[in-house]
């Protein structure tokens, strides 16, 4: 088959229905890949797959309101797969609206209080991503959310040795398998059967479904609490005996008594 045939920039945006100003944004965004070739300073070649990508792009920024940085996110993280691309945009477009949006750098957090340890190995791990480097590192949105909550700890007295912030591995990985659980009955029950209320729907899942986690957790903490504290007990020997146990068995009532034997 041949292979379809590299467009320059004016084709590209006239068959994607933007000017080429907005195609040179998307470039300088990062948000289409580089030219498939360059035949001189000035003219480059691009994979006609750009078309529909630009079509994407500017759908997500119409009809979710998305900033070009979330919607790059959303399309190295998932791809071009359209009900993908629905779900990836939902919870992006979810995310953005519960989020802080007033930013802080890096300079204006260590001077709040944040210490810088604990700044630091929260990035190492991924659980925030600024933008930019040094004291100009910019935080934003759930990051924020993350280190108020840190903060709203420390002040309270959960100091560090009580509640260091390592301990964020451990949630980070419990949540992560239970997200992972979370979308794949979405994209396994929902997406399917959706239609065209895919992204409707992936919208108010976003949204149910941090509701529901967080009661059916509130649900749970009495029952484990007993649970944790029947181990500690057992653990101690002061639960019920298990079987096996080398207590001595009671007399059934009416047995005759044993006669000593002589010596």
């Amino acid at each position: 088959m041949r292979q379809p045939r590299a467009l320059k920039i004016s084709a590209l945006a006239r068959e994607s229905g933007v000017p080429v100003a907005t195609v040179k944004h998307y470039l300088r965004e990062g948000l289409l890949p580089e030219p498939v070739s360059r035949t001189g300073r000035n003219m480059s070649w691009y994979d006609p797959a750009c078309v529909e990508r630009i079509r994407v792009i500017k759908r997500l920024q119409q009809e979710r309101f998305l900033p070009l940085k979330l919607i790059k996110e959303v399309l190295d993280k998932v791809g071009d797969d359209a009900d993908d691309l629905t779900l990836g945009a939902a919870i992006s477009s979810h995310v953005e609206r519960s989020s802080p949006h007033t930013p802080r750098t890096r300079a204006e957090l260590l001077a709040s209080g944040v210490a810088p340890g604990e700044l630091d190995w929260l990035k190492s791990t991924g659980l925030v991503t600024p933008d930019g480097h040094g004291d100009g590192e910019t935080y934003r949105g759930d990051d924020l959310a993350i280190l108020r909550v840190l903060g709203a700890a420390r002040r309270v007295g959960l100091k560090a040795e009580m509640l260091p912030t390592s301990i964020l591995a451990d949630y980070a990985r419990a949540i992560r398998e239970l997200v992972r659980t979370e979308l794949g009955i979405f994209r396994a029950g929902v997406i399917p059967l959706a239609g065209d209320r895919l992204s409707e729907l992936a919208d108010h899942s976003a949204t149910l479904s941090e509701q529901l986690i967080v009661l059916v957790r509130r649900k749970m903490l009495l029952p484990v609490l007993q649970q944790l504290l029947d181990e500690a007990r057992h653990a101690r020997g002061e639960g019920k005996p298990k079987s096996g146990s080398s207590r001595p068995a009671r007399k059934k009532a009416g047995s005759p008594p044993q006669r000593r034997k002589s010596g």
